[in-house]
């Protein structure tokens, strides 16, 4: 009998870069496989289950709620194209603009 419980609807998912160990990468995709679940569904519910069971973290989390979530990182400005760098040195100068122009053969 499966350790994991049916999947539950209606949750908020947020996007997770992991890296994993290559033996428990292939656990994850057998036991998804075995659950006919994806690999997202299970990272989840073994964390959820896993961290149910450490009454000391359970305790600790009660008294601290807040979110240990880092900030998102501001976002770099949108790069700018060679075009649109090539039209702002003609406005400046003509000889830049060639400078800017790759030669042709």
């Amino acid at each position: 009998m499966p350790l994991i419980k049916p999947r539950t609807r209606g949750k908020q998912v947020v996007r997770r870069i992991v890296r994993l160990d290559r033996e428990t990468n292939e656990t994850l995709f057998a036991y998804a496989h075995f659950l006919g679940e994806s690999t997202d569904y299970v990272l989840n519910e073994v964390i959820d289950t896993m961290l149910a069971k450490d009454k000391e973290f359970l305790n600790w989390r009660t008294e601290h709620g807040e979110s240990f979530v880092p900030p998102a990182p501001a976002p770099h400005p949108p790069r700018r194209r060679r075009a649109a760098r090539r039209a702002d040195a003609a406005a400046t100068s003509p000889k830049a603009a060639e400078e800017l122009t790759p030669a042709r053969s």
